[in-house]
């Protein structure tokens, strides 16, 4: 089975990177402060992502994020909080499945990168959630590594990789009976007969749109740093202005199961513009 099936000028560029790659001026777009044991971070939203913006500026003025946890932290990935079953969570309780009760259909913008200092909207995955629609509460911030200029056809031999998975994964779904069928009558080599079919109009379908770092991303990644791969899977919608050591801090600390930090790191959140 194969590995699908398996699931000057220079600096003045690298200074408009480093600044961020929303489009509009910074002057004009909302800020909250996250408040933490390690100090404070304050994230500008994007107002190219009108409802991640009003919904997370809504939930941090009523208090909402106010003593939850950072529950899922990945060193050189990043760090994940908002869900509200983290406030007064037991050491041995499983977290992340928690929110507000609703999701916000996704606002993916191939201009907003996951670069370091991303603020961007958790959600299910794509099996459960083919419309990416995000968590109404749960967030990440990324912290990733910067990427050697020579480890780029890596990265986008990746992204090929999990764009075939992708495609994969929609036939599946759009096969299921017949599969389902097949399987449930025993016959392994039709079974694996239409998988091989699916597998292969997959690749295919890969192929004609190929996954490629555009020249911004290969300018973010080489010198902020962050994770390409997620990006065009997951709605960006603010970055953080000040405070990167915190995020560096908070991802450095040690975890158990589950990426869950062996100590609770609470949160603060206040809105200082909107």
């Amino acid at each position: 089975m194969n590995k699908l099936l398996k699931g000057g000028f220079v600096l003045a560029t690298m200074f408009l990177v480093a600044c961020g790659n929303a489009q509009d001026n910074g002057d004009k777009r909302p800020v909250v402060l996250i408040k933490t044991v390690f100090g404070d971070m304050k994230v500008a939203l994007y107002n190219e992502t009108p409802k991640h913006r009003d919904n997370f500026l809504k939930l941090a003025k009523e208090g909402y994020y106010n003593g939850l946890l950072f529950h899922r932290v990945i060193q050189d990935f990043m760090i994940q909080g908002g869900d509200p079953d983290t406030r007064n969570a037991t050491p041995d309780q499983k977290l992340g499945n928690g929110g507000p009760g609703y999701e916000i259909d996704n606002e993916i913008n191939s201009k907003l990168l996951h670069k370091k200092g991303a603020l961007a909207a958790a959600r299910q995955g794509d099996q459960t959630n083919p419309g990416k629609k995000s968590s109404g509460s749960q967030f990440y911030i990324v912290q990733g590594v910067v990427f050697p200029s020579n480890d780029l056809p890596a990265l986008e031999a990746k992204g090929n990789e999990k764009l075939a998975q992708s495609f994969m994964r929609q036939l599946t779904m759009a096969n299921e009976d017949s599969l389902k069928f097949y399987q449930q009558a025993g016959n392994q080599i039709a079974f694996a007969i239409m998988i091989e079919k699916l597998q292969t109009e997959a690749m295919a379908k890969a192929k004609k749109t190929p996954f490629k770092l555009t020249e911004e991303q290969k300018q973010v990644y080489t010198t902020v740093g962050g994770t390409p791969h997620l990006d065009g899977n997951y709605t960006v919608f603010g970055e953080v202005i000040e405070g990167l050591s915190v995020l560096d801090s908070i991802a450095a600390q040690p975890t158990g199961p589950n990426d869950r930090p062996l100590k609770d790191l609470k949160m603060e959140m206040k809105v200082i513009k909107d």
